[in-house]
Parts: C-alpha cells; sequence; structure tokens
C-alpha cells in the first residue's frame, strides 16, 4: 500500500487550497451552465486541464516514461478514470437541479467515505481525539444544515431527484479519490491526474457541443475558463496532497467546503443578487459552523497510530 512522505504541513496546506477552489467552484458552474449544457461545461474543464498540464510537465520533463507506464496498473487507472468521470456528471446534474449550498452539502459524503474507506484500505487509524473530532464533525453538519436539511425532507419532483444524483456523485469521488492514492505507488500524482483528465476528456468528446463555447459572451467566457483552471489547480493539489498527508485526514479538511461555498454564496448574492440567491445564517448555523471547523481539525491535525 502506499505510504505518505511524512510532510504533513505541506499536505495540510494543499489540502487548504483544495477546499477553497471547490467552495467557491459551485457558483462558477451555476453561472456558466446559464449558457452552456453540462456535457460541454464537463468537457472543456478536462480538455483545459490536460492540455495546460500535458505542456506544463513537457517544458520541466516529466511526462510520464515508458518504464513508468508499463509498471501502472491500468485496471486502477481506468477506475480512477471513470468514477471521477461520474463524479462530475453527476454533481453537475445534480447542481442544475438543486443549488449551491444543497449540493455542497449533500457531495460532503465523499470526503467522509474516502476518509472511511482510507482507514480500511490503508490500515490509518484513529484515536481517541479523532473519534471525537468525527461526532463534533457529525454534529456541526447536522446544526449548520439544519434548514437545508430540512428542506430535502419536505421537496419533489426534480430536486429530490437532483439530491439522489448528487448522493452518486459523491460515493463516485470516495472511489475515484481511493484508486488515485493508490496509483501513486507508481507514478507522480501530476503524471496521474494527466492521464485521467486525457480519459476523461475523451468519454466526453462525444456528448460535447464545441461550437457553442464560441457563441459565449466575455462573463460566461470568462467563468468557463475560470472553471477549466479551477479544476486543473484544485485536483492538481488534491492529488498531491495524498501525496503527503493520509488521506482519513485529508478527507477531513475537505469536508470544509461547505462553508466555503455558504460564504461565497453569501458575497455574491449582495455585489450581484441577480446571480446567486442569498443564504441566511442563523444562530444554530453559526455553532454548526464553529463545531465543523473544530471537529475537522481535532481529526486532520490529531496524531495516528
Amino acid at each position: 500500500m502506499h505510504q505518505t512522505s511524512g510532510r504533513w504541513r505541506f499536505g495540510l496546506g494543499l489540502s487548504l487550497l483544495t477546499v477553497v477552489l471547490w467552495g467557491i467552484l459551485p457558483i462558477a458552474l451555476v453561472v456558466t451552465l446559464q449558457a452552456l449544457d453540462v456535457y460541454t461545461v464537463i468537457w472543456f474543464r478536462f480538455l483545459v486541464s490536460f492540455g495546460l498540464l500535458a505542456v506544463y510537465l513537457g517544458v520541466r520533463g516529466k511526462l510520464p516514461t515508458q518504464e513508468q507506464l508499463r509498471s501502472v496498473s491500468w485496471k486502477l487507472l481506468a477506475i480512477a478514470t471513470i468514477f471521477l468521470a461520474g463524479n462530475y456528471i453527476l454533481f453537475t446534474q445534480g447542481l442544475v437541479l438543486t443549488a449551491p449550498a444543497n449540493a455542497e452539502v449533500i457531495i460532503q459524503l465523499s470526503p467522509l467515505l474516502m476518509s472511511l474507506g482510507a482507514l480500511v484500505l490503508f490500515q490509518e487509524r484513529y484515536r481517541l481525539r479523532q473519534w471525537i473530532g468525527v461526532g463534533v464533525l457529525t454534529l456541526g453538519f447536522a446544526l449548520f444544515f439544519h434548514e437545508q436539511l430540512s428542506n430535502l425532507m419536505t421537496v419533489q419532483g426534480k430536486y429530490l431527484l437532483g439530491c439522489g444524483l448528487t448522493v452518486l456523485g459523491a460515493v463516485s469521488w470516495a472511489v475515484y479519490a481511493l484508486a488515485q492514492k493508490q496509483l501513486l505507488q507508481s507514478l507522480s500524482s501530476s503524471s496521474i491526474m494527466l492521464m485521467i483528465y486525457g480519459g476523461c476528456a475523451l468519454l466526453f468528446t462525444p456528448f460535447a457541443t464545441a461550437e457553442a463555447i464560441f457563441t459565449l459572451n466575455f462573463f460566461h467566457s470568462g467563468m468557463l475558463i475560470f472553471c477549466g483552471l479551477n479544476t486543473l489547480i484544485a485536483y492538481g493539489a488534491f492529488a498531491e496532497s495524498l501525496e503527503h498527508w493520509e488521506a482519513s485526514r485529508v478527507g477531513a479538511i475537505l469536508a470544509l467546503a461547505p462553508l466555503i461555498t455558504l460564504m461565497a454564496v453569501g458575497i455574491v448574492s449582495i455585489v450581484a443578487p441577480d446571480l446567486i440567491t442569498p443564504e441566511r445564517f442563523t444562530l444554530i448555523g453559526i455553532v454548526g459552523a464553529f463545531l465543523v471547523v473544530s471537529g475537522s481539525m481535532a481529526i486532520a491535525l490529531g496524531k495516528n497510530r
């Protein structure tokens, strides 16, 4: 099984960068999907990420060698590619049918599932303090998203379908993340992501409408480009964080993404109220936010056995 480098501070920094980028991504996606279909947006994100990463690795002379490619588990690489592609389409479709805040709530099942999977597959172990952190984190989410979770129990139709798709997207992402970590035995994180980006771009090519991109105005074009760059940087940081830190701890940090999303939604709703529906924070929600942060830090920074 893959072993981390032990540079946990670097892994923590990369995880936090991923959280910020993933936290603001749903807002950019909602705006972009006002002008483009789901498949074209996803295809563009993977294509841009593949192209820029290929150029970067080529300039630095770090493209995968034939010897490295022979040592990689192609079955595991295929699993990672298919499940990441599945996560993208399921989450984006769920986002279209619901809203950024609710989609980000539900997708938080993914880092929790990754953490639990890491405990089983990679023999990572929590101490008592970390298990207490899990309880605090769970309580925090229950309080912070009390109103959203109440809405999920009463909505019907497309909204409920969107929630179901997002849950499946969370499961798909957890499978991808665990496969990605194991692939680090034979390839660097950048080489793995290059191959996954290329594979996902090929998967979505038949469904994309490339010519529609050239009809976008300046604002939507900028949002689309941001989504593409977000994919490259966020997943690059996430993949590299797994090289230096345990998957269970990375998963705990990623659980903070909904807080970034809701703060970003609040800011955007003030600056541009026509783009995003504003979110209202209650005292219970603020307490829940504090517990989420505290629980995540307890899990991430507590020493494993």
